[in-house]
């Protein structure tokens, strides 16, 4: 090893440590902006319109624009519908509702669960009924 790179910053001169200081700025800079670029990015796909012809109609029926975001949310509440907790849970999370107690998740697992016993006809039925129960209307 290179015993030089081993000084302890106290140790070295203040234009050795104005350098590295100059340096990391310039990469964290360097960073940032690579990371503000990706979001930016990533939210201009996200709002990308699209024509499914399984997700548009039921999106346009509810007055939601059929974007990118709304079919991956859709299919997360599909996921859900069919008893995946970590959809739920995601859904949760970003619906604003993280403090939901587990009691709450298993409910819904159960009632899941009983829904696809019952053997809904219409996945697109149930994930209206998991909306209205998002939102508070309940059945």
């Amino acid at each position: 090893m290179n015993e030089k790179n081993l000084i302890p910053f106290n140790q070295r001169s203040e234009s050795e440590r104005r350098e590295f200081a100059r340096k990391g700025g310039k990469a964290s800079g360097e960073t940032r902006r690579r990371k503000a670029n990706f979001k930016k990015t990533l939210n201009m796909l996200l709002t990308i319109e699209i024509d499914n012809p399984e997700i548009t109609p039921l999106l346009d029926a509810m007055g939601i624009d059929s974007t990118l975001e709304s079919a991956i949310n859709m299919a997360m509440i599909k996921k859900a519908m069919k008893g995946d907790v970590k959809a739920y849970e995601a859904i949760a999370k970003y619906a604003g509702q993280c403090a939901e107690s587990e009691a709450r998740a298993e409910k819904i697992r159960v009632e899941t669960e009983k829904l696809q016993k019952e053997g809904t006809g219409d996945d697109n039925d149930a994930v209206m009924e998991f909306i209205k129960a998002m939102r508070g209307g309940g059945k």
